[in-house]
């Protein structure tokens, strides 16, 4: 017998589908190229906001501020299910506005009276005493983050506890298309068919469905991350500096990032970014200096037009829908994404406008 659903991609947003689906009484298979949850998903900062909201459109905040607010009851039921804690905390994020050309503040105050979002105009010094630069700056401070890998670990678990079924190693290298409905799907481990079929498959997904993408523009955005081990407690919030943000993790490590390139599937990285990262870092958070640098490493974003996913059913083929291409916001913008693609299967109500997100003919 075979599943209600084939998801293929088991990144944060294919994983949290295949839970949406499972507690609404599907069977599910998730296929994946390589292993669950070890892409883009895995390579991000974690902040769950946009980078600043008032910078993008409504078709990217609509999506995005309902899936904050649907986080925390998420975030706990996959915790209690698959026993792990993914390292989700409210820490408030800090905007400098120097050397930000883009910053406008009159824009940022309407935007967050609109969103009913808590904001302050203070000194980074008043939250970030230590901070090597001190300038005006707006606090958030109801923003979160959690920790990528600890996140997809409980999330894979509490979709494993719902009967989810994952092959990883198993690259699709072809659809059967019959009379308008997708039949089956080639792989590496097989032919593989079900009643539906969902591409989750990030920046692959494009190249992934050849002829069947249509109008679908998606396509990899590597983006280079630089992490730190510094002692506790040395930043306790997220800053964000004319596109450069520190991510600080309560253990001690923060994260610097990151980089936007147009390079194709290329995932090296490279010294340029790193002295990067260490100037800038240093520069915004001087203790850095004596920090240890641990790592840095690289993923591939789904980049699409404007940041704004398509998910919805496939303009020709009934049985085949996507939910993919969320660029920068993947993490963030997964349980409402998850949400809105079943209530498209069960025909349910939505909260917000889903037109910007239809699969483009």
């Amino acid at each position: 017998m075979y599943p209600d659903y084939i998801i293929i991609g088991a990144g944060v947003i294919g994983l949290a589908t295949a839970y949406e689906l499972a507690l609404a009484g599907a069977s599910v298979t998730v296929v994946e190229r390589g292993n669950a949850g070890s892409e883009s998903s895995w390579a991000g900062s974690g902040i769950l906001s946009v980078l600043p909201p008032w910078e993008y459109g409504d078709q990217v905040n609509a999506l995005t501020q309902w899936s904050l607010e649907l986080y925390p009851e998420w975030v706990e039921r996959i915790r209690t299910e698959s026993g792990f804690d993914p390292e989700y905390h409210v820490d408030g994020m800090l905007v400098m506005q120097q050397h930000d050309p883009k910053y406008d503040a009159t824009k940022a105050q309407q935007w967050c009276q609109r969103y009913g979002v808590q904001m302050a105009q203070v000194s980074v010094r008043d939250i970030v005493p230590n901070a090597g630069l001190d300038s005006e700056a707006v606090w958030l401070p109801e923003v979160a983050q959690a920790r990528n890998p600890c996140l997809l670990k409980a999330l894979r678990g509490a979709v494993e506890k719902q009967g989810v079924r994952i092959i990883e190693q198993a690259e699709v290298t072809g659809f059967e298309v019959e009379n308008g409905r997708m039949t089956s799907l080639q792989s590496s481990q097989g032919r593989l068919t079900a009643g539906n079929y969902i591409v989750t498959a990030g920046a692959w997904s494009s190249v992934m469905l050849g002829d069947l993408a249509l109008q679908l523009r998606i396509k990899p955005i590597r983006g280079q991350i630089q992490l730190f081990k510094a002692d506790p407690g040395l930043l306790g919030c997220v800053i964000r500096q004319d596109g450069i943000y520190l991510v600080p993790r309560h253990d001690g490590h923060i994260l610097v990032g990151s980089t936007r390139e147009d390079v194709g599937f290329d995932k090296s990285t490279t010294p340029e970014a790193r002295t990067l990262f260490i100037e800038r870092a240093t520069e915004i958070l001087p203790q850095l200096k004596e920090a240890e640098l641990v790592r840095q490493w690289s993923g591939l974003r789904p980049g699409s037009p404007d940041n704004i996913p398509a998910i919805g059913r496939h303009p020709q083929v009934d049985n085949l829908y996507i939910n993919s291409g969320h660029f920068r916001y993947g993490l963030t913008m997964a349980p409402a994404s998850a949400l809105l693609l079943g209530n498209i299967l069960a025909n349910r109500s939505q909260p917000i406008d889903i037109n910007p997100y239809r699969w483009p003919q």
